[in-house]
């Protein structure tokens, strides 16, 4: 059962993937989700580097409270802020072959609400 769920996105993953790609100008957000935690990273896919990365695991929200979806919205929060203090203001998102809803789409809405289009 396990295997299946993980093809199903990969092949879901790969169709993203083969319609997004991050540039210069329009970087790409990219969400990895485990069961207790959450990730994050701005990426150049011209240069394959990582621009800007934030998880559940950073510092000053490893201390905060809540239930998953709370804390996804605050990752998303702190990504949009880094990415404004280095100037990017449009991503493409990448969801990574998950469901839009639940954390990712909580992870969304805090990139959403400091400041990032998509």
């Amino acid at each position: 059962m396990a295997n299946n769920k993980l093809k199903r996105r990969q092949k879901i993953r790969y169709r993203i993937r083969k319609q997004i790609s991050g540039t210069d100008s329009v970087p790409r957000l990219s969400i990895f989700r485990s069961n207790s935690e959450i990730y994050a990273q701005i990426i150049n896919d011209l240069n394959g580097k990582t621009i800007i990365a934030a998880s559940s695991l950073d510092k000053e929200l490893k201390k905060s409270k809540g239930n998953k979806s709370e804390i996804a919205n605050r990752v998303g929060k702190a990504l949009g802020e880094k990415a404004k203090k280095a100037g990017i203001e449009t991503i493409h998102f990448d969801r990574g072959g998950y469901l839009f809803h639940g954390r990712v789409k909580a992870l969304a809405d805090g990139a959403r609400e400091s400041g990032l289009k998509f």
